[in-house]
């Protein structure tokens, strides 16, 4: 495998120094690095180096939704967002709520070759919420499913979810809930509150997931079990995680970078492509947000990238699809939200989605630091780029994104996937060697 020594980047945003990559790990690091035989150099002056990123909720659609996005296609776009591993989300057709589909969707993964693929299995057949999926045997996979979650739907039979995680309890897996209470959310288009009331919008009220959110902690302190809560989106919800952590319950948190930065109002240009669920909320809650990532009350940002075909979010706004893309620009909103805004420098933002993701999702080789012997995961972004926001130039099917012709700040450079650098000067170069043909099972896509 060929070395690269990666010459004066920024360490987190710190002192500039250099890191030689080779036979997949960091093997030096240190100025001013003597360049091996037949290593090749990249110039990485300006740039801020942090470990590889980490996606803990990411919707890969495949199988059943190729027309919407594939693993393949997905994780083109994870590697030029500056990621090397993702979690796929189990809402799928059929769902991974089996060892089967799991391990299908696992395989898919590894032959890309882009990122490190790591499915989430249902918590419920399904997604029905009427009885608990094969949780065992998705953990005793090839797999080895840490993560299970109905997102999409809440669950929201508190039985089921106290089963859940007693179950998950005994591999020290971890339930990621979707907090809406469905009798309060029926039929809701956006944020319930005074937008809602002059569009003449059904509205989704902030205390629909404040109220799962409260009962789930409640059920992690009694079981002992690990909670993870999906998208943050309310002020009222980052109290309740606060109070829940301060108690000592085991519980982590996410936000989505849409949910940082965009508010309620945009919802006035009807718009479809800004209809997303948990809905965007008020300006009061994204404060709350980026100040609770900024804490730690909120442990990472999650893209909740929901790629869609153009037919289901280019129609009438009670029709459309819910859900926005995320990955290719979580880096951009991240950085113009928390660090130019001086709530959080690069080191921080390497916690906040790579270290503390990774942990959570228990990828032990994702995450880990920019030093000597580590898995070489890096990725290197450029804090003084300016670029436009076009949905059309990126790798993900889908075209919702939010921030169409927007100007963001940050671009990612390039991507080191396990030594091997899948991205380089802001494109795709080639997948990892490594990637071979798996088995297909019984079924196909």
């Amino acid at each position: 495998m060929t070395a690269y020594l990666i010459r004066s980047a920024s360490l987190l945003g710190g002192e500039r120094t250099d890191l030689l990559i080779r036979g997949g790990r960091i093997d030096a690091v240190g100025p001013r690095l003597d360049v091996p035989a037949g290593a090749e150099v990249v110039d990485a002056d300006g740039l801020v180096a942090l470990p590889g990123l980490v996606d803990l909720h990411t919707h890969l659609r495949e199988p059943g939704r190729e027309d919407a996005e594939t693993v393949e296609t997905g994780t083109r776009a994870a590697a030029l967002g500056g990621y090397t591993s993702v979690h796929a989300m189990a809402n799928s057709n059929p769902v991974a709520d089996s060892a089967g589909v799991v391990e299908q969707v696992w395989s898919l993964g590894r032959r890309s070759g882009w990122v490190d693929v790591r499915p989430v299995g249902a918590v419920t057949v399904g997604l029905a919420g009427e009885r608990l999926a094969e949780l065992g045997a998705m953990a005793d996979s090839r797999a080895r499913v840490r993560v299970f979650s109905d997102d999409g739907m809440c669950v929201h039979d508190p039985v089921l979810m106290r089963r859940a995680l007693e179950y998950v309890k005994a591999f020290d897996g971890v339930v990621a809930q979707h907090a809406q209470e469905p009798r309060l959310t029926a039929g809701a288009q956006m944020n319930e509150g005074e937008v809602s009331a002059v569009l003449g919008l059904p509205g989704w009220p902030a205390v629909a997931e404040e109220a799962i959110i409260a009962r789930d902690v409640l059920l992690a302190r009694h079981t002992g079990s690990r909670l993870h809560v999906c998208h943050v989106s309310t002020a009222g919800s980052v109290e309740i995680i606060r109070w829940a952590k301060a108690a000592g319950i085991r519980v982590t948190a996410e936000v989505t970078p849409h949910h940082l930065l965009l508010t309620e109002d945009k919802v006035t240009t009807w718009n479809p492509v800004y209809k997303v669920n948990p809905p965007l909320r008020t300006a009061d809650d994204v404060q709350a947000l980026r100040e609770a990532l900024a804490d730690g009350t909120i442990d990472i940002v999650g893209t909740d990238h929901a790629p869609h075909p153009s037919q289901d979010k280019e129609c009438e706004w009670a029709q459309a699809a819910m859900g926005m893309t995320g990955l290719e620009t979580a880096v951009p909103v991240v950085q113009h939200a928390m660090v130019e805004t001086g709530l959080m420098g690069w080191e921080q933002v390497a916690r906040v989605m790579s270290a503390t993701p990774a942990r959570i999702g228990g990828t032990a080789d994702q995450g880990r630091p920019l030093a000597a012997g580590e898995p070489a995961h890096v990725t290197l972004i450029d804090p003084s780029a300016r670029r436009v926001v076009d949905p059309h130039k990126m790798a993900t099917k889908g075209r919702n994104s939010p921030y169409a012709g927007l100007e963001l700040p940050g671009a990612v450079e390039a991507v080191f996937y396990a030594g091997h650098p899948t991205v380089l000067g802001g494109a795709l170069n080639s997948p990892h060697p490594s990637a071979a043909e798996e088995p297909r099972s019984a079924w196909t896509s």
